[in-house]
């Protein structure tokens, strides 16, 4: 999706025009705050405390922000090849349905460091699986993959819902659950990674998986920036036309791409599944797959912006928390509306102040203005 008006260097495009964004957004919400009768400036004090203020805060920031990087990601893949897959709330459900298949069979078989990567490739084939369907539809039949991902995620929550209220409950337990895994299953905590910085972790459940989506986010670029099957992706995503005269196979280029999507989505349940709740339970995704399309969007596709951008996410989670209890009248609504203005700003809104910057760019000898290449190049 190219970006209208000029072309900027990489620090601008994706560092600049995103924080002026993120910048506004704050500023309007703490217009809102205003309105509520507190003060904005200490609002902004809590809602930064309650994130970076402390180890435990760092840590939970952190453990959120795992899972909107995974989302972020599988967004932007689609997002590549002009695909709105809006389907990552229901292949994150699934991914952790494979994460608990492996867990449950060989948690009392393996150590961690082997049943990690069996349950990543579970969560990554079953979120794969779960997108093939409605990429097929797209690719052979013209289905809308909006319509049929929305779908879809409404059939994953039913599947969750029988699978453990039934076969996969524990037997005499009233909990819609799996059992808790076995020691073989548990991840381990990355404290260690911030007490190097003199910071102490008591209760966050930050754990390997962060290290792992820092992983994935590199081999997005990889895939996206340093392969044929990329470029095929982005000239898809430009102009499905000039893809078929230049001899591309839509069908499977679709294919591929949602089914990369799905893994990614999929792959984020490791981080409640198997690094904090060490069992399957209902509702585990909370929202990670729709706030990953703001995530994409703030982050401009590109994995260097999604990161921080599933960090801002992060802060908002954590952050929110602290700030509703210290600031009763701003309840967990009032997050939403902040979350919300970070959407519309970094979303609907990501170019209403690119042309004063790139004029701005323009002249303080930045060169003349040209058209946008695409994000990445």
């Amino acid at each position: 999706m190219a970006a209208p008006y000029a072309k900027l260097p990489p620090w601008v495009d994706y560092g600049l025009i995103p924080l002026v964004n993120v910048i506004v957004a704050f500023l309007v919400a703490g217009l809102v705050v205003l309105l509520v009768g507190e003060n904005p400036v200490r609002a902004a004090q809590l809602l930064v405390q309650g994130a970076f203020g402390s180890g435990d805060g760092i840590g939970y920031t952190l453990f959120y922000a795992t899972n909107f990087i995974f989302t972020g990601l599988c967004m932007a893949v689609a997002f590549h090849c002009s695909l709105f897959n809006i389907g990552g709330e229901g292949q994150a459900y699934v991914g952790g349905l494979g994460v608990a298949i492996a867990c449950l069979a060989f948690d009392s078989v393996f150590p961690w460091w082997i049943n990690l990567p069996l349950a990543t490739m579970m969560a990554a084939l079953a979120g794969a699986l779960w997108a093939l369907i409605p990429a097929w539809l797209q690719a052979k039949r013209g289905s809308h993959v909006v319509i049929t991902t929305i779908m879809f995620n409404f059939i994953a929550a039913s599947l969750m819902v029988y699978l453990l209220v039934g076969p996969l409950k524990p037997v005499g337990s009233m909990a819609p659950e799996t059992r808790t895994f076995a020691e073989g299953a548990h991840l381990p905590r990355l404290d260690w990674m911030l007490e190097m910085f003199g910071l102490t972790i008591r209760s966050a459940p930050l754990n390997i998986t962060f290290l792992l989506a820092l992983a994935a986010a590199f081999g997005v670029w990889v895939l996206i920036w340093r392969t044929r099957l990329g470029y095929e992706i982005r000239t898809m995503g430009y102009s499905p036309t000039a893809a078929k005269y230049a001899g591309i196979n839509q069908t499977k280029v679709i294919v591929i791409t949602m089914m990369v999507s799905g893994a990614l989505a999929g792959m984020m349940a490791l981080n409640p599944v198997m690094g904090d709740q060490q069992r399957l339970q209902m509702n585990f995704v909370a929202g990670a797959g729709f706030v990953g399309i703001a995530v994409a969007l703030m982050g401009r596709s590109h994995p260097a912006g999604i990161i921080p951008a599933a960090i801002l996410f992060g802060m908002l989670y954590q952050g929110g928390a602290e700030l509703s209890f210290e600031m009763p009248t701003i309840s967990r609504d009032m997050i939403v509306i902040i979350q919300g203005l970070v959407i519309l700003f970094a979303g609907a809104l990501e170019h209403m102040f690119r042309p004063t910057i790139a004029r701005l760019f323009h002249m303080a000898g930045g060169g003349p203005l040209k058209p946008s290449p695409q994000p990445g190049e």
